[in-house]
């Protein structure tokens, strides 16, 4: 990831980045006490805006804060953020916390202002390595807390289990769970069976990936059969195709797992077939309202 654009928004003022301040009696800072999500921005046009807002609210409805902003106020922060930034291919990072009250109390929940932060950051391209190679990936037991539906701003657990995969010169870590598939720790994972792709059905042990629609879509778009279903660990292990979804990451083929390769060792075809819809799909709707 390369640095961040310079202008962010904090609690509605526009200014420099390195200039933004939070008190340190922050509910997120202190308790981790919010919510974020991220959303790619492809010619200067937030891409399946509607679907990360919404899964944003989602999350401020699951911990019981209400939205501090109408969605025209919304609307006019990311399109001020992105253009102040000087528009292009970037991503947007926004999250909202139950804000400071002064002093330190566990319950009962707090009715002050909410703090809301955006930034922005320029658009991680895949290198032509891994487009070409796929990358490595290492398992590790899921750890992390029992809402994993929830995008909440407590991720020290997959921040750990990312570390896993750092440690081992890899580029993920996936996570197991009770013999079955879960998550990665910063993406979705899919597998391909018998030229069919099947993902772990939504539940509270992961986030509903807004990448992860995309793929659906176009899977049928491109004829390739889906479905959501539980699986294996020993279904992940032989699967012909292994893939990972994220909004950072678009689509990513895993060619290898604990050492030992996926299917041939190469991205797979129905990767590539994804791949490319997803290419067209992205610069499709780049220049449509949004």
């Amino acid at each position: 990831m390369g640095e961040p654009l310079p202008i962010c928004y904090l609690n509605g003022e526009f200014l420099p980045l390195r200039d933004a301040r939070i008190s340190p009696l922050d509910r997120g800072f202190l308790y981790a006490d919010g919510g974020y999500e991220v959303t790619p921005v492809y010619g200067g046009r937030p891409f399946r805006y509607a679907q990360h807002h919404a899964r944003l609210r989602r999350t401020l409805t699951a911990i019981r804060m209400r939205d501090p902003l109408t969605d025209a106020q919304w609307r006019d922060l990311y399109t001020e953020l992105i253009a102040r930034n000087g528009s292009g291919d970037q991503y947007v990072y926004v999250q909202v916390t139950r804000g400071a009250e002064y002093g330190r109390n566990h319950a009962p929940l707090p009715d002050v202002p909410r703090t809301v932060f955006a930034f922005a950051a320029p658009w991680p391209t895949l290198s032509p390595a891994i487009l070409r190679d796929g990358i490595s990936c290492v398992t590790a037991n899921d750890t992390r807390w029992a809402r994993c539906d929830i995008k909440s701003v407590s991720l020290l657990a997959n921040v750990l289990l990312r570390q896993l995969a750092v440690d081992a010169g890899a580029g993920e870590t996936i996570l197991l769970r009770d013999g079955e598939l879960t998550d990665a720790s910063a993406a979705s994972v899919h597998v391909v069976i018998n030229g069919e792709l099947r993902t772990p059905p939504n539940s509270e042990r992961l986030l509903p990936g807004t990448t992860r629609k995309v793929m659906e879509e176009l899977a049928l778009k491109v004829g390739v059969p889906c479905r959501s279903v539980a699986v294996t660990e020993a279904e992940l292990r032989s699967a012909d195709e292994i893939l990972l979804g994220a909004a950072t990451r678009e689509l990513q083929a895993v060619t290898q797992l604990d050492g030992v390769a996926v299917g041939t060792g190469r991205p797979g075809p129905v990767w590539q077939r994804l791949h490319d819809a997803y290419q067209q799909y992205k610069q499709a709707v780049a220049a449509t309202p949004w």
